[in-house]
């Protein structure tokens, strides 16, 4: 599905997101698709990869399921592969960015030399990919276009985007959710090295939205040979969709004004879907299977859905 094109009733707003359609319906249900959209660096690929809004769905709430005891999640129904029916929250303004690891962004930013990452002190002496003495939190702005802004915690309570009392609680919802997906990682002989997390409220319920620990969302390494990779310097297997972000560095494309998306030709799509597959399968330990629901019966689904929770 590369994109939804429906007409709910009492559908109230409508949002396009890089990968999501989501439906408000009145003031209190939002119905999210998953599609099939892939987007790097900020930007969608002209190409939608099969089955990988399914993979995401299925993950997500997979995920939601296993930390409902937690926090409150906003979902109430999984009707269809790729999409989920849920509670309509006021999303806070910013995201939760939990790190274990020192990877990625925070990486790069600890290579140029600078040892503060949104007001988080790392100390001297890690290598990339070496585990933080405790996972630290690094939360970025929520943009709806554009790139997300790295923001300290301060920075977030003085400006009022986020309570001081609400905040504290998105971390320590933040910290208690990322042990869980590490427990969670480990039985599969995974390490969940980074992810983020989005929340919302109704009334004074704090409630965990949209997806969680999926390969779009977080970062996964294998366990397994994680340690001599560290001690001979070498790069670590992981469980993301780096691998796609590879591909279009290999290929000259970061994003940058003026650079044109390399060609997606059929084996390369191909071999996207099975890495989303075999990334469902390895954060699951399900086995993946391929689903296809015609429009006509995913209108008449989420209609019988909305009707059923009233």
């Amino acid at each position: 599905m590369l994109e939804s094109a429906f007409k709910f009733p009492n559908q109230t707003a409508f949002y396009k997101g890089k990968v999501r359609d989501v439906y408000t319906i009145g003031d209190k249900w939002m119905v999210m698709f998953v599609s099939d959209r892939i987007s790097a660096f900020d930007v969608v690929l002209p190409r939608p990869i099969p089955y990988k809004g399914q993979v995401l769905n299925q993950i997500a709430a997979i995920m939601l399921d296993a930390t409902k005891d937690i926090v409150p999640n906003w979902v109430k129904s999984v009707p269809l592969p790729s999409a989920t029916v849920g509670l309509k929250c006021e999303t806070f303004p910013v995201e939760m960015v939990v790190r274990g690891n020192l990877t990625g962004h925070a990486w790069r930013t600890y290579k140029s030399g600078k040892r503060e990452l949104c007001g988080v002190t790392m100390p001297d002496g890690m290598k990339e990919n070496d585990y933080f003495a405790s996972p630290i939190i690094t939360p970025t702005t929520k943009a709806h276009e554009g790139h997300d802004e790295d923001i300290s915690r301060e920075e977030i309570i003085a400006s009022g985007l986020v309570s001081r009392e609400d905040y504290e609680k998105l971390e320590q919802y933040t910290l208690a959710l990322f042990q869980r997906g590490r427990e969670l990682a480990a039985k599969r002989g995974l390490i969940l090295v980074d992810t983020k997390y989005e929340f919302g409220k109704i009334g004074d319920t704090i409630y965990l939205i949209d997806e969680i620990h999926t390969p779009d969302s977080s970062r996964f390494f294998y366990a397994e040979g994680y340690e001599g990779k560290q001690k001979a310097g070498e790069a670590q297997k992981q469980l993301s969709k780096e691998f796609v972000r590879e591909w279009l560095m290999e290929n000259g494309f970061q994003g940058k004004e003026g650079q044109q998306v390399p060609e997606m030709t059929d084996e390369f799509v191909a071999s996207v879907t099975n890495r989303y597959i075999e990334l469902f399968e390895n954060i699951t330990g399900q086995q993946f299977k391929k689903e296809d629901v015609s429009k006509d019966d995913q209108e008449k689904i989420i209609l019988e859905t909305l009707q059923k929770l009233g």
